[in-house]
């Protein structure tokens, strides 16, 4: 099975000092780093704005259509690949959770939608007048970025999180969910399944965790995501199990007991029902992929 490299941002930096920081235009990032059009992942978040050009972007088991005005999003452990056009250009920023988290305090990167694994929010697009306000932080950072300012880093990640909140705004008024405590709530039952996912399945222990019925916590997650807890619970049993069969040589029936199925047969059914295929057939088809 093929193996992708796993980059962090030193392999980006090199000569600019920040080790947990990177921001650059896009056709200049390029110039040293062509190689990112290959499948690969990264140890750090990763967003990026397009202004002109156009391609394809991969990620996870996801394909989008680039165009100007598209920002794209990644996660730590999630693996994407683009084909370009000669004349792409737009903004590229990654950064570490830690030096975002302990800048901000009680403000974490991961409680941003765009960056919960539950809502799989990978693509925000926007229009020409979106497009012409946001880009005016871009431009803020790159200037920033370049120059030697005091107090520096702190007007990067102020700018980023002024980004952040923009993006947040986008796609919170596109997908109609109103910023109250049914927000909060999503985001305490996705810490609680990114912990216990592969032990608990059961719709139930994850209400009790938030010390809420069941009801309720159906309730939200059809507000927010208009998805069942148990299909959500679900859902996050076959993104990983996808990256794993993608991402490592083990036993499928190896997989399922690390997921928690001893029945080998349940989880394939499982499977099945979110993919339209089996496990099995789904790696074979990986080999097809060449890029």
């Amino acid at each position: 099975m093929k193996k992708y490299p796993v980059y962090n941002i030193q392999n980006f930096n090199r000569n600019l000092g920040q080790q947990e920081l990177y921001i650059n235009t896009f056709s200049n990032h390029l110039i040293n780093n062509s190689f990112i059009e290959s499948s690969h992942g990264h140890n750090f978040y990763l967003l990026v704005l397009f202004t002109k050009g156009s391609g394809v972007h991969k990620i996870d088991f996801n394909t989008f259509t680039i165009s100007p005005g598209c920002i794209y999003t990644i996660q730590p452990g999630q693996v994407h690949s683009w084909k370009l056009s000669k004349d792409i250009d737009g903004y590229i920023m990654f950064y570490t959770k830690d030096i975002y988290n302990l800048y901000f305090g009680a403000k974490r990167v991961e409680d941003y939608p765009f960056y919960q694994s539950s809502t799989n929010i990978s693509e925000v697009c926007l229009n020409e007048a979106e497009l012409s306000a946001i880009e005016v932080y871009f431009k803020l950072l790159v200037k920033e970025n370049f120059a030697n300012n005091t107090r520096k880093l702190d007007k990067l990640l102020n700018l980023i999180d002024i980004i952040h909140i923009e993006i947040s705004r986008k796609q919170l008024q596109e997908n109609n969910v109103e910023l109250h405590s049914y927000s909060q709530k999503m985001q305490e039952f996705n810490i609680f399944l990114d912990r216990y996912y592969t032990v608990e399945k059961s719709p139930a222990f994850y209400a009790s965790k938030m010390n809420i019925t069941l009801k309720h916590l159906n309730r939200i997650c059809k507000y927010v995501l208009n998805k069942t807890v148990t299909a959500l619970i679900a859902e996050k049993v076959v993104i990983e199990s996808k990256r794993m069969l993608t991402f490592s040589d083990k036993p499928v029936g190896e997989i399922a007991q690390e997921l928690g199925y001893e029945n080998y047969s349940y989880f394939s059914r499982l499977f099945k029902k979110y993919t339209k295929t089996v496990p099995s057939k789904f790696r074979a088809r990986l080999k097809l992929d060449n890029w």
